[in-house]
């Protein structure tokens, strides 16, 4: 009876196939999406503030004529965006402003180009290539506090 039995060898089902994936493997995929796409809007948006930021010092630089009154303007700015970090950083005068100034990074201000600050505006006339100068470091000392950082 045996031999008339049509028996074939055990045959193993096919390998599952790479696509389409799991769901597990769909929610992760989402969620490193949605990660990415957090941080990319994050940086979006963290890039033009900085811009509006850069746009409103130039403009009101470029509202003042050269010399004292441009870095009367920086002073200002400087000033306004100290109380970001700082509300008490206003009244601050002379030596203790120009350390505020410097943050606890450098000695552009008490040392470098950035002290024609104290008494520039008072002046009536100065260097262009020191104004420019000092406008630059007021600049990016505007960005640091601005950004809430001393």
């Amino acid at each position: 009876m045996s031999s008339q039995l049509p028996l074939r060898d055990v045959h193993l089902p096919a390998a599952p196939s790479i696509w389409p994936p799991a769901p597990g493997w769909w929610l992760l995929i989402a969620g490193v999406l949605l990660v990415l796409g957090a941080y990319l809007l994050w940086v979006w948006l963290r890039r033009r503030r900085r811009q509006r930021w850069l746009a409103l010092f130039d403009a009101q630089l470029q509202a003042t004529a050269a010399g004292p009154e441009r870095l009367a303007a920086a002073s200002e700015l400087l000033r306004r965006a100290a109380r970001r970090v700082d509300a008490n950083a206003v009244s601050l005068q002379g030596e203790p402003w120009l350390r505020f100034l410097d943050g606890a990074k450098g000695r552009d201000f008490s040392e470098g180009d950035g002290r024609v600050l104290l008494e520039g505006g008072f002046r009536p006339q100065l260097d262009a290539a020191l104004v420019e100068r000092a406008c630059a470091v007021a600049r990016a000392r505007f960005i640091t506090l601005m950004a809430g950082t001393r």
